[in-house]
This record gives C-alpha cells, sequence and structure tokens, in this order.
C-alpha cells in the first residue's frame, strides 16, 4: 500500500517537471504576443499623436487671420421693435434724400447688419459716400435669424407678410413718411423682398434681390425632380435639404408655395410693377442662378424694367456699384 502511495506520489512530482517546459514556452510565447501588440498599439497612439499635432500646427499656420473691411463712415443707428418684428434706422450722417429702403436679411444674420464693416452693406454705403447726391433710409427688419414672409396658412409659423405690411404704418409714423419704399435683401432676404414686392407692388417703387431663393422646380416636388435640379444647377444637397425643411415650416403644400413663388407672382406683374434689380452668382451653391434668371427673362417680357446682373462667383456675389446707383437713383 506504502510503495503504491509513493510511486503515485512521484508521478506527480514528476509529472510537472516534464510538462513544464512546453509551459514555459507556451507561456514566454504568449508573453511576447502580449508585448508585440502593446509595442504596435504604442507605435500607431505615437504615430495618430503626431500626424494630430502636424495637423493642428498646419491648420493654425495657413488660417485666416482677420478680414478684409471696407473704409466707410458708418451710418447712425436707431433700433426698436413693433411686436415680434425687430428693426433699425440707419442714415447717413451728411443726410438722406427722402427715399426709405426696407432691408432683409441673409440667413443667420439680423437688423444690425447694415454698418459691419466686412459686409456687402458696408460696400453699398462706400460707395453712396463716393457720390455727391444723397442716400436713402436704411431701416433694416428681421423677424429672428431665419424668416419666411408668406401669407396666413396652414402652418403655425406662416402669416409674416400679412404682419410686415400692417406694421409698416407705424413705423413710417416714427422715422417719416417716405417719398418712396424701395427693398433690398440677400439671399433668404432676396426671396421675401420679391415676395413683398410682387404680392403689393403698388406699395414700392423698386426692388433689388442679390442671390434671392428662386428656384425653377417647387420645394414640394418629388425627390427624383428635386435630384434631377440640383444636378442641374450644381446645388449642395445639405443646403437644399435646409431649404426644403425651410418652405415646410411656412407653407403647408405646393398651393401655398405658389402664393409666394416669385416664378408664380411675376407671371400677373406689368409695366406698373416696381423695378427690379436680380442679380446671382453662376457658382450659387444654393442652386438659385437658374431660378434667377428665369425670373429675369419673365419679368422683362411682361413689361417689368427689369436690371439682371449674372456674376462670375459664388452665393450672393453682387456689384456693389450698379446695386448702389440703383437704390439711390
Amino acid at each position: 500500500m506504502m510503495a503504491s502511495t509513493l510511486a503515485i506520489s512521484v508521478s506527480r512530482l514528476l509529472r510537472p517537471l516534464s510538462d513544464n517546459p512546453s509551459r514555459k514556452s507556451l507561456r514566454l510565447r504568449a508573453d511576447a504576443a502580449t508585448i508585440a501588440s502593446a509595442y504596435t498599439y504604442r507605435y500607431w497612439l505615437v504615430a495618430a499623436l503626431i500626424a494630430a499635432l502636424i495637423y493642428y500646427a498646419w491648420g493654425e499656420v495657413t488660417r485666416t487671420r482677420g478680414a478684409q473691411k471696407v473704409s466707410f463712415r458708418p451710418a447712425a443707428e436707431a433700433c426698436d421693435a413693433s411686436g415680434s418684428l425687430r428693426y433699425c434706422v440707419y442714415r447717413d450722417r451728411r443726410g438722406t434724400n427722402g427715399d426709405v429702403v426696407y432691408h432683409m436679411h441673409g440667413r443667420n444674420l439680423d437688423e444690425r447688419i447694415w454698418n459691419d464693416d466686412t459686409y456687402l452693406t458696408a460696400l453699398i454705403q462706400s460707395e453712396w459716400q463716393r457720390r455727391p447726391e444723397l442716400p436713402p433710409t436704411v431701416v433694416t427688419v428681421s423677424y429672428g435669424s431665419t424668416w419666411l414672409l408668406t401669407p396666413k396658412g396652414e402652418t403655425p409659423d406662416s402669416g409674416l407678410l400679412d404682419d410686415l405690411m400692417a406694421r409698416l404704418p407705424a413705423i413710417e409714423g416714427k422715422i417719416g413718411r417716405p417719398r418712396r419704399r424701395l427693398l433690398m435683401g440677400e439671399s433668404m432676404g432676396g426671396l421675401n423682398v420679391l415676395v413683398a414686392g410682387l404680392s403689393y407692388p403698388s406699395r414700392f417703387a423698386k426692388v433689388a434681390a442679390l442671390c434671392p431663393g428662386v428656384y425653377s422646380t417647387s420645394p414640394f416636388a418629388s425627390l427624383s425632380t428635386i435630384r434631377a435640379t440640383m444636378q442641374r444647377t450644381g446645388a449642395n444637397p445639405k443646403i437644399i435639404f435646409g431649404v426644403w425643411m425651410m418652405a415646410r415650416k411656412y407653407a403647408a403644400n405646393d398651393a401655398e408655395w405658389q402664393r409666394v413663388s416669385p416664378l408664380a407672382l411675376i407671371e400677373r406683374a406689368g409695366p406698373a410693377y416696381p423695378a427690379l434689380y436680380l442679380s446671382n452668382g453662376l457658382y450659387d451653391v444654393y442652386g438659385n442662378f437658374e431660378g434667377t434668371q428665369r425670373l429675369a427673362d419673365i419679368a422683362r417680357k411682361r413689361g417689368v424694367k427689369t436690371e439682371w446682373h449674372p456674376l462670375y462667383g459664388g452665393h450672393c456675389a453682387t456689384d456693389a456699384s450698379s446695386l448702389a446707383a440703383f437704390l439711390s437713383s
């Protein structure tokens, strides 16, 4: 019995000794693999950090510093509000000619943009100050960073066109009745001034619409039609999606959209309508060149006095000299 127990004990002692070399070998291989993996991971981590530092450094070296500013004397500013409508009145310090230009800004701007020395409105003022004649008073109006003038419809946000027209008499009661009312706007504001001017043609003498959101295709058209329009005009899909969303915020359907579409409104125009100044950059990522050019063609055919300025450039490329002359003449 004792001999058997001793044999088993010896066998148990000998087994780890005989197995030990292979286990050590496996353990060493595993350790080597772990170390190699750790070194590889650290290598890529260091490489990624170095690449990120180089990218950051290059960005810092090449980033734009400052901005080209316009040399001009800012107009005197006085701001107020009427309900949800905010507005600022700008008068040239030399005096004004009795006309009032209602300016409607582009998306993500506000009623204080007129005196911004890096914006196109500063170029207009600079042009005016080079001329002997006095410029008009400017009233920049705003319902917020993004808004669209539409008659009251089914959507809760519609009705701003009615609201604006109802508030103009009160504004003019404060600033004085104008000799003539003019409209000027860019991008979103360009569409808004066309909606106001073509919906109430007897109330305005001139309309200057720069890079206006005019599309030959309705935002309520089929997806395939909208896709074809994007391809034809070079419009940015992300921007067009934003336009699509905005249209649905202020118009419930295509019938409501046609009430404010400049291409629909111009079809009832005639020689007594406000004079139009239309401009657009050929490479407009909003895809507005096609629609604006079509609007100019129809307006001329219907006898509307029209200036069409196709420009070699992007969205809201502007000929400040001709625009300033149009607004002050």
